[in-house]
């Protein structure tokens, strides 16, 4: 239920159009809900900094300025308490009443709003001007005005008196009895009443101020989470749809292509299933794929596997197993088909009498009497009731014979029997041409395993190297070319040869050579199949014959035969030498429909890949051939 409701949320069970349709329309909405926060968040915030930019921040700095006018006051009441001359006491009372000016206006300015000009008014020169506007919400603003107006007031008429006291004591020279000291006490006092509501006013804006700039840190803060929760939420929601999509779209299809791909070139991963995550168009198609790689995977690993067996009765067995075990045949038996005795033997499952068999015993002595061995056709008493006359009489079981043709002729058979009433012609159908696929595939195995056999026999191979030696491939390549014409298959034909190997016995001598020689062998056989044959075609010169191919592909191998030879380094006593291979390429019936011609063409590639530079790979062309014929 979980999974069904995470599929139908995602899209993945959709069309495709639809899919890519919501996954736009899902984006612009993020997109959308983003914009929108921003705008609102940028005006809050705007919002809140122009007024602590454009109304605190002047207030703060007028309180400020005010302080620092009463401060100047002060010190205007110690120089007016020493002053000697009478100019010099006009000219510092007019500049106390000056800053008592510049007080009652600042304070105006808080109350009312206003320009602000701060002028020093030592030098009268202007230090800034700023706008202020009123602060009506702030009752402190009208509390602080209120106060301190009247003592500005007072500190007016004191200014006065001192002064007024202060002119008499200088025109009448007489002695100061104090009363001047008295007057600037009182005048002091007024100005420290005055600071101290100046100060405790600075305060309080400043207080505001904290407190507006916690809330725009607190909005800030607060957006700051609410877009990192809709960026994490849209971030979310885009990689769990991108990876839907992808998973359901992008990886399959890529599976699809890089599997095709890789199998028409014959390096494909064939265990390597597409995972199927929706029931869209992909799905149905990564499903139907499956199917299909997993023929083809039983089949590819069924061949790599009897390829890898040690002899032809581990191959019958495994042969043997299949049917049983992978297609549900239970009853069967392999013959093997002896045409040079003209007997035939059941090799799987191992019958220790010939009674049981189900055949008249003496096809086994005289395989001709068999019908699948004489005319080389599967044999189905399903489909021609009573057609074989060598079946064992009152066996009350169907019979289908296989042939397996192994070099142009037949070299086993292979029996299968199905009870007449439990008979369902459907699945016998599914179930045979599962079967003769795995013949098919085993015929190429049991032809290279039997010819092996042969070769033990006869000791075809050359004592150096242990390869497969001229001979041989004079003896056998009847056989090989009538398998192959009638599997319908290919052989790709490398010619090889080393570069420069007079050097190597000129320099190092013969032993080296050899060691060269086998190390060469070595190298080509770890690079073909188990079922490819490697001869030693004479001196230098070696000849690879890769069995049922398909066109193009010799070539992919003779490559990597080159690099693995250009990258080996070979010892030698006082060092290392390193050794290059040239090869040409034809393929037997593409290039010609002589095998023996075929090798000459790919004699032909080589030389012409020995002329244009050595150690490279050159596939034979029609216009290397200049003779008229072979």
């Amino acid at each position: 239920m979980l999974k069904r409701f995470l599929n139908f949320i995602t899209f993945i069970d959709l069309p495709i159009r639809k899919k890519f349709t919501l996954f736009s329309l899902g984006v612009l909405f993020w997109f959308i809900v983003m914009f929108i926060i921003s705008i609102t968040v940028n005006s809050n915030i705007s919002n809140k900094t122009g007024n602590i930019v454009n109304r605190i921040i002047p207030h703060d700095r007028v309180a400020q300025k005010i302080t620092r006018k009463l401060q100047g006051l002060s010190i205007d009441a110690t120089e007016i308490m020493n002053i000697s001359g009478i100019k010099d006491l006009n000219q510092k009372i007019d500049v106390s009443r000056a800053r008592i000016s510049d007080i009652k206006s600042f304070v105006s300015a808080l109350t009312l709003g206003g320009q602000i000009h701060d002028i020093n008014r030592n030098t009268g020169q202007v230090i800034e001007s700023f706008s202020v506007t009123p602060l009506d919400e702030t009752p402190e603003v009208q509390k602080y005005s209120k106060d301190l107006l009247p003592l500005i007031d007072s500190l007016e008429v004191k200014l006065k008196e001192l002064a007024d006291l202060k002119a008499t004591t200088l025109n009448n020279k007489i002695q100061d009895d104090g009363r001047v000291a008295i007057k600037v006490g009182e005048f002091k006092l007024l100005l420290s009443e005055a600071g101290s509501l100046s100060q405790d006013y600075s305060v309080k804006i400043a207080k505001l101020y904290t407190v507006k700039s916690k809330n725009i840190r607190d909005v800030s803060n607060f957006i700051f989470y609410v877009l990192a929760g809709v960026l994490l939420i849209s971030t979310a929601l885009l990689i769990v749809f991108t990876l839907s999509i992808s998973k359901a779209i992008a990886k399959p299809v890529e599976s699809i292509t890089g599997q095709i791909r890789a199998l028409g070139e014959g390096e494909v991963d064939l265990s390597k299933k597409i995972d199927i995550h929706s029931k869209d168009e992909i799905g149905i198609l990564s499903e139907d794929f499956n199917l299909l790689m997993d023929e083809i995977h039983e089949l590819s690993t069924f061949k790599k596997v009897i390829e890898e067996d040690d002899n032809l009765e581990d191959v019958y067995s495994r042969l043997g197993k299949t049917f049983s075990d992978r297609i549900g045949l239970d009853e069967f038996i392999i013959y093997e088909v002896s045409n040079s005795q003209n007997k035939m033997k059941p090799v799987y499952p191992i019958i220790l009498d010939d009674n049981d068999i189900f055949c008249n015993e003496e096809i086994l002595n005289n395989c001709d009497l068999c019908k699948v061995k004489k005319t080389g056709h599967i044999i189905s008493s399903i489909e021609y009731p009573d057609i074989c006359k060598q079946l064992r009489p009152g066996l009350e079981k169907e019979h289908v014979c296989v042939p397996m043709i192994v070099g142009g002729r037949i070299g086993g058979v292979v029996q299968f029997l199905f009870g007449k009433k439990n008979y369902n012609i459907d699945r016998k159908d599914k179930r045979m041409f599962k079967a003769e696929q795995y013949i098919k595939e085993s015929l190429s195995v049991i032809e290279a395993k039997r010819l092996t056999n042969t070769l033990r026999e006869s000791a075809l191979k050359d004592s150096l190297t242990g390869l497969y030696n001229r001979r041989f491939l004079q003896e056998y390549t009847e056989t090989l070319v009538a398998g192959v014409l009638r599997r319908k298959k290919n052989v790709g034909l490398m010619m090889c040869d080393l570069d420069f190997f007079k050097q190597v016995n000129d320099l190092y001598g013969h032993n080296v050579g050899d060691n060269v020689l086998k190390e060469t062998s070595e190298i080509i056989r770890k690079c073909v199949r188990s079922s490819d044959l490697v001869i030693r075609f004479g001196g230098e010169e070696f000849l690879v014959l890769m069995l049922d191919i398909n066109g193009g592909e010799t070539i992919n191998v003779a490559e990597k035969i080159r690099d693995a030879l250009e990258k080996t380094k070979i010892k030698v006593s006082d060092g290392i030498i390193k050794k290059t291979i040239s090869l040409g390429v034809s393929e037997f019936p593409i290039d010609t429909e002589s095998f023996w011609q075929a090798i000459k063409f790919a004699d032909v590639a080589l030389y012409k890949a020995k002329e244009t530079g050595r150690n490279k790979v050159v596939k034979f062309t029609e216009d290397m051939w200049t003779e008229k014929e072979f």
